[in-house]
C-alpha cells in the first residue's frame, strides 16, 4: 500500500512539474512580444473610450449591412478608432456603394474603407482557411519584435489579409514584412493609422504608467503565495 502512495504523489508531482515548466515556456507568448523592447508599447493605444465606441460601431454597422444585403450577401465590419474596414461580398456595385453611405451614417464613423467583392457569397470552406490564416498571422505577429499587437487588429478575406492599428512607419513596414512570409496570403492591405515618434513616445509613457498602477494594486489585494510542501 505504501509503495503504491509513493507512485501517485511521484505522479502527482510529475504533474505540477510540467504544468510549470508549461507556464514558464508560454510566458513570452503571452507578452505578445510586444514587451521584448522598450520602443513598443505592449497594450492598446486606443483610450477605453475608443475601444467601446468601437464595438458600439461594429454593432451598428453590421445591422445596418444585414439590412442592407437582405441575405444576399455578406458583409464583416471592422472599427478601429472609428476608421471601418468593410469585407465580404455583394451581388452588385450598386451594393457595394450603398454600403459605405450606410456605414458613414453611423455615429463615431471618422472613414470608411470599402474591399467588398462583387459576386457570389464566399465558399465555407474558403472562410474557413481565411480564419486559418488570421490565426496563423496573429502567431507570426506576436512572435516578431517590435511589432505592437495588441493595437493591431488582424482581417482576412480571401487570403488577402488587412492590418488596422494606430503604428509608426517602422512598425507598419515590420508587420507588412512579417504577414508577407505567412504561407497562403495572398496579399496584405494596410489601414493603418500612422503616428509619429513623439507620440509613440507619449503612448510608452503611459503605458508605462497603467503597469505601474496595475502592479501596485495587485500588491494591496492580499495574493498569498502558498510554499508546496
Amino acid at each position: 500500500m505504501s509503495s503504491m502512495n509513493s507512485i501517485k504523489r511521484l505522479a502527482a508531482l510529475g504533474i505540477l512539474v510540467s504544468g510549470v515548466i508549461s507556464l514558464n515556456a508560454c510566458a513570452p507568448l503571452v507578452v505578445g512580444g510586444a514587451a521584448a523592447t522598450t520602443a513598443v508599447v505592449a497594450t492598446d493605444r486606443r483610450t477605453a473610450g475608443e475601444q467601446v465606441e468601437d464595438q458600439s460601431i461594429e454593432l451598428k454597422v453590421a445591422s445596418r449591412m444585414r439590412q442592407l444585403v437582405d441575405g444576399k450577401g455578406r458583409v464583416n465590419a471592422t472599427s478601429y478608432a472609428g476608421v471601418v474596414l468593410l469585407t465580404g461580398d455583394v451581388p452588385d456595385e450598386s451594393t457595394k456603394a450603398k454600403a459605405t453611405e450606410e456605414a458613414q451614417k453611423v455615429e463615431m464613423v471618422k472613414k470608411v474603407y470599402n474591399q467588398l467583392r462583387v459576386g457570389d457569397i464566399t465558399p465555407i470552406s474558403v472562410r474557413s482557411n481565411d480564419t486559418w490564416i488570421t490565426s496563423k498571422v496573429k502567431t507570426a505577429l506576436i512572435n516578431a519584435k517590435e511589432v505592437p499587437t495588441r493595437t493591431m487588429t488582424v482581417t482576412t478575406e480571401r487570403g488577402n489579409v488587412y492590418l488596422m492599428g494606430r503604428v509608426t512607419e517602422p512598425e507598419a513596414q515590420r508587420a507588412v514584412k512579417v504577414v508577407s512570409g505567412v504561407k497562403d496570403v495572398n496579399k496584405v492591405v494596410r489601414a493603418f493609422e500612422i503616428i509619429s515618434e513623439e507620440t509613440l513616445a507619449k503612448y510608452t509613457e503611459e503605458d508605462k504608467k497603467k503597469e505601474a498602477n496595475s502592479q501596485s494594486e495587485s500588491n494591496d489585494s492580499g495574493v498569498e503565495a502558498i510554499p508546496i510542501e
